[in-house]
């Protein structure tokens, strides 16, 4: 199982105002606003605690199938190049990818490395999006397990968690979306 997501930075920079009041005391915990303010970047902080917050929210809706917004409960711990998200008795790993257009986090249960490929768009349309990124994540799980792509279906649960399904075997993947970027794990 595979949870994340991706942050455009040009497009946090555009129209995020993170130092606005009462911000980051909303989304984040009093260890992850020290993080922040001690860092030498505080607005890729930011935005890496975000994504990492986001990509565990997503691995944990597919263990526990639900719907909810709190992301202050889910709690990042960085030491050195080791990130760790806790909600309740939930614990996932978290890796990260900073370039200088993207932020990009995949959550998993134990520590693996990234399986992600991030999609320029070229249109801003989200739907057009969502279609390109459906069709890059078949073509990957195609190739994955040597299959044409028709005898793939992709699928979403009634929360809106994604996965394909290839001969009765559930494939658990993960999409993302913002700004000029998307990226698909699984």
């Amino acid at each position: 199982m595979v949870g994340n997501d991706i942050v455009d930075i040009r497009e946090a920079k555009k129209y995020s105002n993170w130092q606005r009041p009462r911000f980051l005391e909303k989304l984040f915990t009093s260890e992850e606003q020290q993080l922040i303010h001690d860092s030498p970047s505080p607005f890729l902080m930011v935005w890496r605690l975000w994504t990492m917050k986001e990509s565990a929210y997503k691995l944990y809706t597919q263990t526990s199938p639900s719907r909810f917004y709190s992301p202050r409960a889910f709690q990042c711990t960085i030491e050195n190049s080791k990130a760790i998200v806790c909600y309740e008795d939930f614990q996932c790993n978290v890796k990260t990818k900073l370039t200088s257009l993207y932020i990009l986090s995949e959550a998993r249960l134990s520590v693996n490395k990234m399986t992600y490929d991030v999609v320029l768009f070229h249109d801003k349309n989200p739907k057009i999006q969502s279609e390109l990124l459906k069709s890059r994540l078949l073509e990957m799980v195609s190739k994955l397990y040597n299959t044409n792509r028709p005898n793939l279906n992709f699928k979403k649960c009634k929360y809106g968690i994604p996965k394909v399904i290839y001969n009765s075997e559930i494939i658990h993947v993960s999409m993302t979306h913002h700004g000029n970027f998307g990226a698909i794990a699984l």
